[in-house]
């Protein structure tokens, strides 16, 4: 079993690589151009991750969802948040009905 805590030491090199040369640094070089551009590649990684589980490819799936979690880590740490955040948030939904919690999210 992979560590779970890889979530977290990659959350560690992206804030790292925000400071670095984007000529150097594809990381860095995404996060520069900005939201929009950190966004594209998140709905592009996401696309991709569809069209791998349409295709019922489970290896290329799972190359995608890596895609799509690494880039959503690059999002996530460009807009000062990171897994952990995702993490309390699941954690909180747990035990409780997917469709009581999107009742409860329409309330507030």
């Amino acid at each position: 079993m992979v560590d779970s805590e890889i979530l977290r030491r990659i959350a560690e090199t992206l804030e790292a690589r925000k400071g670095a040369d984007p000529e150097q640094s594809y990381t860095s070089r995404l996060m520069h151009k900005g939201t929009d551009a950190i966004c594209k590649k998140v709905g592009e990684e996401a696309v991709e991750t569809v069209m791998a589980a349409k295709d019922g490819d489970r290896l290329h799936l799972v190359y995608e969802v890596a895609d799509l979690w690494f880039h959503s880590l690059i999002l996530l740490s460009h807009m000062g948040l990171g897994p952990d955040d995702v993490l309390a948030e699941l954690a909180r939904r747990e035990g409780i009905s997917g469709i009581d919690e999107k009742a409860s999210r329409k309330e507030a």
